[in-house]
C-alpha cells in the first residue's frame, strides 16, 4: 500500500491545475455547404462566413411544437384553442376544400377516403379531364391527390398531398373560418 502525505497530493493537484490552464486544443475546421459544394468556411469570403454566422441550427421536437396555441392576428384565419391536445374542438363549417385527383393515382383512394368521413363542404376535380387540369394548373397543382383547404373568405390556409398531411392538419392546425 503506498501512501502519501497530504501536502504531495495537493502540489500534485496544484501541478495539475496549472497544466490545465496552459491546455490549447487544435483547431477544428468545419465545412459546409456553399454554392452547391462543401468547402471550408475558414476559406470563405468575408460576406459568406457572416451569413454562415447568423444560420441557426434547429430540430422540431414535436413534444414541444404545439401551434394550436397559436393564434393569428386576423379573426377569418385561426388556430383552434383546444380542450385537450388528444380532442381538439374544431368548427369546419365554414371551411371548403378542393380536392384533385386522378383515376389512375395509386395514392388517391386513402385520401378520398379520409375526405369522405370530413363533414365539410368541397369538391373533387379530376385531373384526367381538360377542365380539371386547367384548373390544377391555375391554382399550382403538380401532383396528385392535392388537397386544398379554404377559409370563409376564401384565402388558402393549407394543402396537402397525402393522409399523412391531412392527419397533420386536423390533429394539430385545425383551420377556422
Amino acid at each position: 500500500m503506498i501512501t502519501r502525505k497530504l501536502e504531495e497530493v495537493e502540489q500534485e493537484i496544484a501541478a495539475t491545475k496549472a497544466e490545465l490552464k496552459d491546455v490549447h486544443g487544435t483547431e477544428t475546421e468545419v465545412y459546409a455547404r456553399i454554392v452547391g459544394y462543401y468547402r471550408a468556411v475558414k476559406h470563405w469570403n468575408k460576406g459568406k462566413r457572416d451569413e454562415f454566422d447568423q444560420r441557426k441550427m434547429f430540430s422540431l421536437d414535436a413534444s414541444s411544437y404545439d401551434i394550436t396555441a397559436v393564434e393569428t392576428e386576423s379573426t377569418s384565419n385561426k388556430a383552434v384553442k383546444t380542450e385537450n391536445a388528444e380532442n381538439p374542438v374544431m368548427n369546419t363549417e365554414c371551411v371548403t376544400f378542393e380536392m384533385y385527383t386522378k383515376k389512375t393515382c395509386p395514392n388517391c383512394p386513402p385520401v378520398k377516403d379520409f375526405m369522405a368521413k370530413l363533414e365539410m363542404n368541397g369538391r373533387a376535380i379530376d385531373v384526367d379531364t381538360a377542365e380539371g387540369l386547367s384548373e390544377a394548373a391555375q391554382k399550382g397543382v403538380f401532383a396528385s391527390p392535392t388537397v386544398i383547404f379554404y377559409n370563409a373568405a376564401g384565402v388558402e390556409t393549407a394543402r396537402c398531398h397525402n393522409v399523412e398531411e391531412l392527419e397533420a392538419v386536423f390533429n394539430k392546425v385545425a383551420v377556422i373560418a
